[in-house]
């Protein structure tokens, strides 16, 4: 059972939509439990319309135009008239051939599969660049923000579609248009009766309330739905239905004859409470549009510029010839990387690029004292939220900008150096090539995306030693755990009972080649990153001292320094395997 409170609306009436994250633009949602007719039934329905206009129009639609005319029950479809003029389902016309606004939700019908289509407005869609995924209108330049949906009924029938109001704003700014909502609230229960019940202090009311309009209704059943009725048939008499093609005359008393009934319903028992609230709202826009019209962000961060912490404002750093560069800590990559849409590419052993969703690489370099330097300018011409995410990061200059990045940048002669993750796989793929060459098997059971694989595999995510395992349980996953054992097994020639793991097995094949010695020193740095992994579930104990040192790892430096090290440890012990079993291969660093 409701309440008073619920059915009265005082809590929602008091909310508006001009001051909402979401703003609805086209709503018909009924919530309903029971027959309508009767007791114990409940109903909660919310509809909506909008229409906007530009500033020229106000002041007829503040007179005129309301629920009747904006609401859910206006229609919005294409109209072509017969003296060849066309109104566009964009258009809202106030009399015919007089458009005075426009529809961002369009009607569809289905006249054939049946239903009724809502249609978000392409141009807000285009002019916002979103894409559509599943329910939601999304865009990838704001790290896929959603910043419209659509949510539909069990029968896939639309309920509502509504819109972020931030995105909202910007778009209708760029228009100078602002949107007229008109919405109605209907809440009703059917009771037993008014006394003692939840209802009992309540009588039918009128009131302007919350620049709006409620009504509370109190009736009997036997009022709403009783009551007398009649019916009246009438029927032609003069058609032959034996005949082939029968012909109708024209009607008169003598072909027609006819009958009628009439009675009385009743007998439903129980009272109905019913609230009903209509408002008509402006959503207006603040003459801002940093996205479509792109106007200038008034609320970008500073950067620290100078070794005393001094700082100067993004948009003085918005400018290609400032001469200047800025410091972060390396975790600003890792973060950056969690969103969707960025990559990480190298271009150096100490340089690289991160692509973000706004177009835009930013090229980095790491210093000696393992921060990240990049020019002021890239990172200010940056979409402002990722400048936000950047500055959160920013410090304090120290250790010089990175000589690799001064070198691309200032000097224009980039390092002739590679970076230990495009190594890494560059001698996989080496490997991998010699094995089906030379054996005519593959080396692995599948294959990756090398460029996918690298996000995960990089120095970035190592930030402590529990981060450090997990580096190692990626590298272990793109090579150890991806090794074809059945045909290398079948290549081997191994015969012994004792079963051998992936990295045992490869360790065989190249002893026979090597010798055991020599095999299990290439292979040591390898199982030392194996033996990691296992201790990323139990990272402490002596054990996992062990296999940090069997992985060549001089836990003195920094974890970004110590991730690097492990990385380039694992994918030189893979290039030696190459080398050792086929001869001396192409330098992976060419």
């Amino acid at each position: 059972m409701m309440n008073e409170e619920w059915t009265l609306q005082k809590k929602e009436t008091r909310r508006a939509f001009s001051n909402a994250t979401w703003v609805p633009l086209r709503a018909s949602a009924a919530d309903e439990n029971g027959d309508v007719r009767e007791i114990g039934f409940v109903s909660d329905v919310f509809a909506c319309g909008s229409v906007a206009f530009p500033p020229e129009h106000r002041g007829l639609v503040d007179e005129r135009l309301s629920w009747s005319d904006i609401g859910i029950g206006h229609d919005v479809t294409p109209y072509a008239y017969k003296d060849g003029y066309y109104s566009s389902i964009e258009q809202y016309q106030y009399n015919d051939k007089e458009p005075i606004g426009f529809n961002l939700v369009f009607e569809h019908p289905q006249p054939v599969v049946g239903g009724r289509l809502w249609i978000l407005n392409p141009d807000l869609v285009v002019a916002l660049r979103l894409i559509k995924e599943g329910t939601n209108w999304v865009r990838p330049e704001e790290n896929f923000v959603v910043v419209a949906r659509e949510i539909l009924d069990e029968n896939g029938k639309h309920r509502l579609i509504e819109i972020k109001r931030e995105f909202l704003l910007d778009y209708l700014a760029a228009r100078n248009l602002s949107l007229r909502l008109s919405y109605y609230r209907q809440r009703v229960e059917n009771v037993p009766l008014l006394e003692c019940g939840a209802y009992a202090n309540l009588n039918d009311q009128k009131e302007q309330r919350d620049g709006g309009r409620f009504e509370l209704r109190i009736r009997s059943l036997n009022d709403v739905f009783g009551g007398s009725w009649a019916v009246f048939r009438a029927w032609r008499t003069d058609v032959d239905e034996d005949e082939d093609a029968p012909v109708m005359g024209a009607e008169n008393d003598g072909n027609t004859s006819h009958e009628s009934s009439q009675g009385h319903r009743g007998g439903y028992e129980g009272v109905r409470v019913e609230g009903e609230f209509w408002r008509d709202e402006w959503i207006d826009h603040q003459s801002q549009s940093m996205r479509v019209r792109a106007d200038a962000d008034t609320n970008l961060p500073q950067f620290i510029v100078e070794t005393d912490g001094a700082r100067m404002l993004s948009s003085k750093l918005d400018d290609e010839e400032i001469g200047r560069w800025l410091w972060f800590r390396s975790s600003v990559v890792t973060e950056l990387l969690n969103n969707r849409g960025f990559s990480l590419e190298w271009y150096t052993a100490e340089t690289g690029g991160i692509l973000s969703t706004c177009g835009h690489k930013t090229h980095f370099g790491i210093n000696s004292s393992d921060l990240i330097t990049v020019y002021a300018y890239d990172v200010a011409r940056l979409a402002s939220w990722e400048q936000h995410i950047w500055a959160a990061h920013n410090v304090v200059p120290e250790g010089k900008v990175s000589s690799e990045l001064l070198a691309a940048q200032v000097k224009s002669q980039p390092a002739s150096t590679h970076a230990v993750e495009v190594m890494l796989f560059r001698s996989m793929r080496m490997l991998e090539a010699r094995f089906q060459e030379e054996y005519g098997i593959s080396l692995f059971t599948h294959d990756i995306d090398d460029d996918a694989a690298m996000q995960q595999i990089s120095r970035f995510t190592s930030k402590d030693q529990a981060s450090l395992l997990r580096l190692a349980k990626e590298l272990v996953r793109v090579f150890s755990d991806r090794l074809n054992v059945r045909d290398i097994l079948k290549h081997s020639g191994y015969a012994e009972k004792e079963k051998l793991g992936s990295n045992k097995l490869l360790q065989y094949v190249l002893a026979k080649k090597v010798g055991a010695e020599k095999a299990r020193q290439i292979f040591a740095e390898i199982a030392g990153a194996y033996d990691m992994r296992v201790g990323d579930a139990h990272p402490t104990g002596s054990k996992v001292a062990d296999s940090i040192k069997l992985a060549g790892i001089d836990q003195s430096r920094s974890h970004l320094r110590q991730g690097e090290q492990l990385i380039h440890n694992f994918g030189r012990s893979v290039w030696l395997i190459g080398r050792s079993l086929f001869g001396q291969p192409e330098d992976p660093n060419s």
